[in-house]
């Protein structure tokens, strides 16, 4: 007999009450996904933790949940949340089922979230269906990153997009679906300061903001109906361009030259990276990013040739290897390059769009510290370090790797381990302009003088580096050498 004729699984004993945000919705609203003009329903609610929440930030939230809400009618809403439900399914024709219908029910953004599999279930737990019974009595289904994106893609024969492990925006609409994988790959830039505050800038100041604003978030000057000011503005200047003119003798005119190449930078990233699915149509494209595109390029189809040469190259390991000993940003190894994340967009396009072939599957790897790129090896790896900013010397706790031929993830928990790998000149992972780098960089100076750092092989975990201080007779507290 099998087991699937005398185990009841009791699904309800899966739900999880939980004291904050479930990570789906949390990053729907980070993405503002989920805002104040958008409706939400939570379709398998559980406990309605999720749902009281994105209430109590002011936004329109509901939920049904077959066992803790059958009575609240299932509804349409903008957004709707399809958290840890299908792996908790153990019969494929009813899972299949309830993605439709969450599905159904979505006017604009579906939120699908499921169990990955990054290390293998325990062997003790029983195999059900195509899944497993928990020692709760409940069924779980494990997916692989990528069986997850095909299983909701030929479900509702869409396009998932990964924002995380495990978690996938569904969207109606193709041009935000563009608009939304696009803005991932922008660079972090700041509004140039006024360096000669002119009197015809301060007049203008507070009408000439909004267009700082758009320029430094665009890279460019807005086109007729993107700027919600514009009447105001050009009944004053009569075009963007002498608008903006007056921006630039109070500004360095440079500087918003380098936000505009950042600009061009960060689209060439984005157009590489979809050349793994269908790459949209020039009217599949969001409005602005078309109007990105006409600002920077003579056409679609040459920006989209140079995407691909880059692309391209990278298949040969020189490229990226080269690319990795060039790079002016993060720690040099024999075999990789490991940089902070914050410093990602400062890296070569090619480095970025490197990354971009593991983050394209994973999405966004919350908590992750440091990127490493292998140059022996096509592998990118993420690593956890959660206390780089406060301990001077911190302690791997977890890394997730990506092989970029197979897409196969590797995780490794380090939390346990009595002797865990350390890191030491943490200035060099990251750039000059980090909070930190000076205060980084003095104590690494410190440890050199005193001849800490000479034996690599021997202060890279948790116990050597204390066996070396011990041998000098010094300590380390915040980020200040103490003698005994």
């Amino acid at each position: 007999m099998s087991l699937e004729s005398y185990v009841e699984i009791e699904r309800h004993r899966a739900a999880i009450v939980r004291t904050d945000l479930s990570r789906p919705v949390r990053l729907a609203i980070e993405w503002v996904i989920i805002n104040k003009d958008t409706t939400f329903f939570d379709y398998g609610c559980g406990h309605g933790g999720d749902v009281q929440r994105v209430a109590n930030l002011g936004y329109s939230s509901a939920g049904w949940d077959p066992y803790y809400y059958p009575d609240v009618p299932p509804i349409r809403a903008d957004v709707v949340n399809l958290g840890f439900v299908l792996n908790v399914i153990e019969d494929p024709e009813e899972r299949r089922h309830a993605l439709c219908q969450a599905w159904e029910l979505t006017r604009k953004v579906l939120i699908v979230a499921a169990q990955v599999l990054i290390n293998a279930p325990s062997k003790a737990q029983l195999a059900y269906g195509d899944g497993i019974v928990t020692s709760r009595n409940t069924f779980q289904k494990y997916y692989e990153q990528e069986e997850l994106k095909k299983y909701i893609d030929e479900a509702l024969n869409v396009d998932a997009v990964p924002v995380a492990l495990g978690i996938y925006f569904v969207f109606r609409d193709e041009a935000e679906k563009e608009g939304f994988k696009a803005i991932r790959f922008f660079s972090r830039t700041s509004t140039p300061r006024v360096r000669i505050p002119t009197k015809r800038f301060e007049d203008y100041k507070e009408k000439l903001e909004p267009l700082m604003e758009f320029f430094t978030k665009r890279g460019r000057l807005p086109v007729k109906g993107e700027l919600e000011t514009e009447q105001e503005l050009l009944s004053e200047f009569g075009n963007f361009r002498r608008a903006f003119a007056v921006i630039l003798q109070a500004t360095d005119e440079a500087e918003w030259d380098a936000i505009a190449y950042r600009r061009s930078l960060d689209i060439q990233v984005y157009l590489a990276l979809t050349h793994f699915d269908q790459r949209p149509a020039w009217q599949k494209l969001s409005p602005e990013m078309r109007h990105d595109i006409k600002a920077f390029f003579g056409s679609y189809e040459e920006v989209c040739q140079v995407a691909d040469t880059k692309l391209f190259s990278l298949g040969k390991p020189e490229v990226v290897k080269r690319a990795c000993e060039k790079s002016k940003i993060g720690k040099h190894t024999r075999s990789a390059l490991y940089v902070h994340v914050c410093a990602l967009q400062e890296l070569d396009p090619l480095l970025r769009i490197y990354e971009g072939c593991a983050s394209r599957t994973i999405g966004r790897v919350d908590g992750a510290t440091l990127i490493k790129f292998c140059t022996d090896e096509p592998r990118i790896s993420y690593l956890f370090y959660p206390e780089f900013d406060t301990d001077p010397h911190p302690a791997l706790k977890a890394s997730i790797t990506i092989d970029l031929k197979t897409l196969y993830i590797t995780h490794r928990d380090y939390e346990q381990r009595a002797n865990p790998p350390i890191l030491h000149r943490k200035e060099t992972f990251v750039t000059s302009d980090y909070p930190l780098y000076e205060e980084f960089a003095q104590l690494t100076q410190q440890e050199q003088e005193l001849g800490l750092l000479k034996y690599k092989s021997d202060i890279g975990t948790r116990e050597g580096w204390a066996k070396c201080l011990a041998e000098h007779g010094v300590e380390i507290r915040g980020h200040q050498i103490h003698y005994f």
